[in-house]
């Protein structure tokens, strides 16, 4: 039998942000979304301080006096982003068989190691990657996915299991599967665990257990699936390529609301620069693009959104190609007088780069702008990103999302990179 075994980083945003200030170590921290929202990652510290993940930063303000009781930080995805390549890098060391999951979780296929064997590797993983990145990791193991996902929430409350839990060397397995409610379980969502806890399958265990006609019936061959992982029978193999996406997108919430058609229009050339760097590193270009305007404010109710979806003569990666095409989009949508909160841009009809069919008439020069942008994605991959830019994404870019207590990208950004001193 193969086993897989879950790496999750513990607390992965605040661990980035511990490795570069070991002072936060021990204090309850969290980190703040976008504009400073709300809370996306809490401290075990903070945790036990009743700090709720999602909860905005208002509330925690007005309960922690301004925040003086515990550090909030805003969030750094730069460092975080750069943070998890490492850690990646470290866990492809040891198996050729992984699945990058997440930005903090991968999937590792152990093959046919024996207990002993098992969890000697995971402990040699957790130590490695906190040795080389700083990174706290948990591992759980199992014969299944969905069974290793148990196994790794195990390994990260039981502090003297060494932050390492293998399900099938547990004594106490089915009391385990019994204590988890089958709303925890990976891929049982919201709606999924009212059904069936409305059928008196209210644990891990009794989805196991369920009867395979009413599961099928009810819930169809994906419940199917996640009943026979929890047995132990593997149906969800590892993806060692991640499959191609339907599209890519990238949208802020603005600092301040945008009145001004000429900060809009930078915003926009500027979200589009960000997705077009994603679709390049995939090697895919886009046959459509869709810019879309957020204005209003209160309930979603009250909220207004104005779209354009742009089709493409030909499917295009090109940052200077699309940015007119963009901006024609915004001109048209633009209201005077409107405030704008929110824009963004969603590239869509991927396909493998270079294969659409060329247009009669395209008198552009693709070879000189794929040099160009090859040398830009290139730069601001070893410089950190927006070290080199188009003119049309601004320079002052005040309408930036808020960011007030953001640390600096110490490993992206030769500007802020740490400085050690000696005294």
């Amino acid at each position: 039998m193969g086993w897989i075994a879950l790496v999750d980083c513990n607390n992965f945003y605040v661990s980035c942000e511990r490795v570069f200030d070991p002072r936060l170590g021990g204090r309850p921290v969290v980190v703040l979304s976008n504009n400073d929202g709300c809370v996306i990652a809490r401290s075990n510290e903070a945790k036990a301080r009743g700090i709720a993940m999602g909860e905005p930063w208002f509330r925690v303000r007005r309960r922690f006096g301004g925040g003086r009781d515990l550090v909030v930080l805003s969030s750094n995805y730069a460092l975080y982003g750069d943070m998890s390549r490492r850690v990646m890098s470290v866990l492809a060391g040891f198996t050729p068989d992984l699945e990058i999951y997440s930005i903090d979780e991968a999937f590792l296929g152990l093959s046919r190691l024996d207990a002993c064997r098992r969890s000697a590797l995971a402990r040699e993983i957790v130590a490695t990657v906190h040795r080389w990145t700083g990174i706290p990791v948990s591992v759980g193991i199992a014969a299944t996915k969905v069974l290793a996902k148990l196994a790794g929430a195990r390994a990260k409350r039981l502090p003297e299991a060494g932050g390492v839990f293998d399900l099938d060397a547990a004594v106490d397995r089915e009391a385990l599967l019994a204590a988890v409610p089958v709303g925890d379980v990976w891929g049982v969502g919201r709606q999924t665990a009212a059904k069936l806890e409305s059928w008196g399958i209210n644990t891990a265990l009794k989805l196991r257990d369920a009867d395979d006609g009413r599961v099928r019936r009810r819930l169809g061959v994906v419940g199917q699936r996640l009943v026979l992982e929890l047995r132990g029978i593997s149906c969800l193999p590892l993806e060692s390529c991640p499959p191609t996406p339907k599209s890519i997108c990238c949208s802020r919430s603005f600092g301040a609301p945008v009145t001004d058609r000429r900060e809009l229009l930078e915003a926009v050339s500027a979200y589009l620069a960000r997705a077009l760097e994603k679709l390049r590193a995939r090697r895919l270009d886009a046959a459509a693009v869709t810019v879309f305007l957020q204005s209003g404010s209160g309930t979603p109710a009250e909220r207004r959104w104005d779209m354009a979806d742009l089709p493409l003569l030909v499917a295009s990666s090109s940052t200077p190609e699309l940015l007119g095409v963009a901006r024609r989009a915004v001109t048209g949508l633009y209201r005077n007088g409107c405030r704008y909160r929110k824009a963004g841009v969603i590239l869509h009809g991927l396909e493998p780069a270079g294969t659409g069919q060329l247009a009669l008439l395209d008198e552009r020069d693709r070879e000189a702008d794929d040099r160009l942008l090859a040398a830009v994605d290139g730069l601001n991959a070893r410089m950190g990103v927006g070290t080199v830019r188009f003119a049309a994404e601004g320079l002052a870019q005040s309408w930036r999302m808020k960011a007030e207590r953001r640390t600096p990208a110490y490993t992206t950004c030769w500007d802020e990179l740490p400085v050690a001193a000696a005294h």
